[in-house]
Order: C-alpha cells, then sequence, then structure tokens
C-alpha cells in the first residue's frame, strides 16, 4: 500500500466512489421515446406517419436487454431529425399550362366523370384485349383480284366440257385470242374435273396378281467367327413359301442374276418381281430379269 504525504498547497481529496453519471443515466423506454415523438409533431404540426409508429412499437427496437435497447434508440435517434419531417414541395406549374387547364375545363365540363380508379390488373386485361382487336383489325379480309364475270365462266366451263382433252394451259391460250385476260390459275379454278375411272388401290392389285407375284430380297446373318454372310432368298407371295435361297459373303450382280436364272429356269419365270435399289442388282440382274 502506497502512502503519500499531503501537503497544504496539495489538499488531498477523498476518492468518489459514488457511480459516475453515464452509469446513472436512465435506458429510455417505449413511453418517453413515444412522447418525445409526439411532442416533435407538435411543435412542428405535422402529422405522424404510420410507418414511424410501427417501427417504435416494433420488438426488434426494443429488446429486454437495456443494453441493447440504448443502442437501439442511438442508432434510430437520427431518424427523428428535422430531415425526416420535411414536406417535399409541391410539382410548381407554369401559368401556361393553368390557363390550358381551366379552358380545357370550360369545354368539357364532364371530365371528371372520365376518371377512374382501376387496378394494374385491369389495366394489362385492357391491353390485352386492345392487342387482340388491332391483329384481328390488321387480319382483316381485304378486297384482292376483281372477281371474274359469271359470263367468262360459263365460257371456261363450255369449252372444257367441249374439249375434254384441253386442259387449263390450252383454254388460257385460247382465252387471250379472244381479248380475255385471265391467269391460268383461274382458269384452272373454274375448269369442269372430268370423272376418271377409278383405279386399283395396291391390295387389290396384290389379289389380282398374287400368282404372278415374287419378291427378292437380302438379309445378314452374322457367324460364329465374327464374319458376315449375305443370304439372298426368293419369296413367292401367294402361299408365302420360300422358291430359292443361296448364301454369299461378297455377292455381286452377276452372282445375283445367276441365281435368278436358277430360281426361274426356262419358262416358269413370274410376270412380276418386287425388289428394292440395292447395289447388287446392277445391269446384269436387270438384263437377267427382262
Amino acid at each position: 500500500m502506497e502512502i503519500r504525504d499531503c501537503s497544504a498547497e496539495d489538499v488531498c481529496e477523498p476518492h468518489d466512489l459514488s457511480p459516475k453519471k453515464e452509469d446513472t443515466e436512465p435506458v429510455p423506454t417505449k413511453k418517453s421515446v413515444l412522447h418525445e415523438i409526439v411532442e416533435l409533431m407538435k411543435l412542428r404540426n405535422v402529422g405522424c406517419p404510420s410507418h414511424v409508429y410501427s417501427a417504435h412499437f416494433s420488438p426488434r427496437l426494443f429488446p429486454n436487454s437495456r443494453r441493447s435497447a440504448s443502442r437501439n434508440t442511438r442508432a434510430t435517434a437520427p431518424t427523428f431529425g428535422p430531415a425526416a419531417f420535411q414536406s417535399r414541395p409541391s410539382p410548381s406549374s407554369a401559368p401556361f399550362d393553368r390557363l390550358l387547364g381551366v379552358w380545357l375545363s370550360q369545354l368539357w365540363t364532364g371530365w371528371q366523370s372520365a376518371l377512374l380508379i382501376v387496378k394494374p390488373e385491369t389495366v394489362i386485361a385492357w391491353h390485352r384485349v386492345g392487342f387482340r382487336l388491332f391483329w384481328r383489325w390488321k387480319s382483316r379480309h381485304r378486297e384482292g383480284r376483281p372477281s371474274v364475270s359469271p359470263e367468262v365462266r360459263d365460257l371456261i366451263r363450255r369449252m372444257s366440257l367441249a374439249n375434254p382433252r384441253w386442259g387449263a394451259p390450252r383454254i388460257h391460250g385460247e382465252l387471250l385470242k379472244l381479248g380475255i385476260q385471265l391467269s391460268q390459275a383461274t382458269v384452272a379454278k373454274y375448269i369442269v374435273r372430268h370423272r376418271k375411272p377409278p383405279s386399283q388401290t395396291w391390295r387389290t392389285f396384290l389379289q389380282n396378281h398374287m400368282k404372278d407375284l415374287v419378291s427378292a430380297d437380302f438379309f445378314v446373318v452374322p457367324t460364329i467367327a465374327f464374319r458376315v454372310l449375305f443370304v439372298f432368298v426368293i419369296l413367292a407371295h401367294d402361299r408365302r413359301r420360300p422358291i430359292h435361297f443361296a448364301v454369299m459373303a461378297n455377292p455381286s450382280a452377276e452372282w445375283t442374276a445367276r441365281q435368278l436364272l436358277e430360281a426361274f429356269p426356262w419358262d416358269t419365270a413370274p410376270r412380276y418381281l418386287l425388289r428394292d435399289r440395292d447395289g447388287n442388282y446392277g445391269e446384269k440382274f436387270q438384263e437377267a430379269a427382262e
């Protein structure tokens, strides 16, 4: 313990053990802060906005601990300054604009009836309806080429009936000789369509010529040694029976033609032969088939 002598000039004063002023400063509460806000509003003669009440009644700004309450109060204190409550200046209008507004209001006395307060969804719906109406107007039927007179149409029909072998180009040329200016597409539109005998379907053709019809084709067979062999087969369609088949590793057109001759010797060849466009059906095969 240090012992110090006190002189006359140096008067020893006892240590102040009382708490400091900072420690005894009261912590602001909800009521005190709200009271300060109301007094400030009264002095400035302005209304307190709703977000101020919602901000200072929020539990985030006034937690349970005193230390966090004082810190939040000091952080939000600058928002209560004069700049936060200054009213925004109203936009100034020129005298000409005012006179124009008065003149327009006198011309149209019922201008207030046109003011409507609508939702954004309503404006978007109006825009969509207007968009559809605009493109409907854009895609409306417009007048094209002039229509053909009934006399010219009757003339085209009579010419096509009197000359069944005449087509649209021939009738179009004859009309040009008569001084009638028409396009060939217009003539083809109004000519009479002559009914043709119905052609037989593919199924009817097969039924009528089943006995005289055979098919030839290749298919691949892999071997155990990983080689590929080509099998040439000829089938009869009347009973779906195989007539001839042969196996070759590298078939050629000559080999395929020889297989065709072996399958149909002498005069036993059918009338129709169906095949694909494989390269093995070359000129030699075509000559043998004919």
